[in-house]
């Protein structure tokens, strides 16, 4: 037997654009990746700084690229009754999470991290496919006005 007659072999193409949903959940994913990492750094004790690449001309006009760091706005707070508070964001805007809710209550800071990653896994599954599309859907009426 051929080494490729072990393979499972099939046609298929490889798609040219993914569906817009599609790149939206990924760019709400990446964000999750963000905070994640910050909410972990935060139990650990440590300073986290995420970096972005720009592209800057120096005096004599030649242009380079250079790392540098990016701010990161926390998606939680503490609420009046002690315990913590966590809103989805998307850009700018706060997602619904169910109707008429955006926010998540957490006992403390320890359940931070896990919290994410099931908003995360609930994003990559698709479950607030709805909110994500009303407020871009929101956000494309007011550049129309």
């Amino acid at each position: 037997m051929t080494a490729l007659g072990k393979l499972t072999l099939i046609t298929a193409t490889k798609p040219t654009a993914l569906a817009p949903i599609v790149q939206k959940r990924n760019k709400l994913i990446k964000k999750l990746h963000e905070q994640i990492a910050l909410a972990t750094a935060l139990a650990e004790g440590r300073e986290y700084t995420a970096t972005k690449l720009r592209t800057v001309t120096d005096d004599e006009g030649n242009s380079k690229t250079v790392e540098q760091p990016k701010r990161i706005r926390q998606w939680w707070w503490t609420a009046d009754n002690g315990k913590l508070c966590l809103t989805v964001r998307y850009g700018a805007k706060v997602l619904e999470l169910a109707k008429g809710k955006t926010a998540i209550e957490l006992a403390g800071a320890d359940a931070l991290v896990t919290t994410l990653e099931t908003v995360k896994t609930a994003v990559a599954a698709g479950e607030l496919d709805d909110a994500i599309t009303a407020i871009c859907g929101a956000v494309r009426t007011a550049f129309k006005q």
